[in-house]
């Protein structure tokens, strides 16, 4: 099997590459299960239900969030049926919305997980290693996918330890650039640091250089703007063995 993880999708150019360069990808590298983050493809913070709609009809399988999950409370209307959806399972528990779901492909059941960091995050997350302890205990899927939206290189780099042989492959997001440390733990864990960003390729991380500059050298509070320039796609192929479900080769992505 052949899963493709798509980083951070980013306003209307993130969603724009996926609608340009998805089915080409898919084909190229014989994909099976496409899973993206969503968390900014509204306009670069939160998701909408025609957003949710328009991934999907392009070909995203799965979509997973993270910090900004519920910046646009459009999201309550709709989220009960959005059955794509996954948000972070360490949220806040009064928060809706599914924190792990099961994906069946040709009679392999993938989970999907979505998890959010604790390092320079807002303080409310449940410790994701305790959270990633007690889901383990129900789950018994041939794959198991964690998006770890997460700060620090170093926390996801220790979940990644922590869970390996526990789970198929543990893909940071949030930061929003890609890293260059690819690798499968123990030959059974995939792991890269972070997959990257899919949106505005010269901005900062996704907004324009004007807005975040004004904020950076006055120390005002001043709105982000979503850059329109040239966009990037980032992910990862995962390839996993057939017989063991094991991954075999995690491949970094970007056009």
């Amino acid at each position: 099997m052949k899963l493709l993880f798509i980083g951070d999708i980013f306003g209307r150019s993130g969603r724009e590459m996926i609608e340009d360069h998805l089915y080409a990808l898919k084909k190229q590298h014989q994909i099976d299960f496409v899973i993206a983050n969503g968390e900014n493809s509204a306009h670069g913070k939160g998701i909408t239900q025609r957003v949710y709609e328009e991934l999907i009809f392009n070909g995203v399988q799965a979509i997973t969030m993270g910090n900004h999950t519920y910046a646009k409370k459009e999201l309550l209307d709709f989220i009960d049926e959005a059955d794509r959806l996954i948000v972070p399972y360490n949220q806040l528990k009064t928060l809706p919305g599914v924190g792990s779901r099961i994906f069946t492909w040709q009679n392999k059941r993938i989970r999907v997980t979505n998890l959010l960091g604790v390092a320079f995050m807002n303080g409310y997350n449940y410790n994701p290693f305790i959270a990633m302890d007690e889901l383990l205990e129900e789950c018994d899927e041939d794959y198991h996918i964690v998006d770890f939206h997460a700060e620090t290189t170093s926390e996801k780099i220790a979940l990644s330890y922590y869970l390996s042989g526990r789970v198929s492959a543990v893909l940071g997001t949030h930061t929003h650039v890609q890293t260059a440390d690819e690798k499968i733990i123990d030959q059974k864990t995939a792991f890269i640091s972070d997959v990257g960003m899919t949106g505005p390729k010269e901005g900062i991380i996704g907004c324009s250089k004007e807005s975040i500059l004004y904020k950076m050298t006055t120390g005002l509070n001043h709105r982000f703007e979503v850059d329109e320039g040239p966009a990037q796609l980032c992910g990862v192929v995962i390839e996993f063995d057939e017989e063991t479900n094991l991954p075999i080769k995690i491949e970094r992505i970007m056009i």
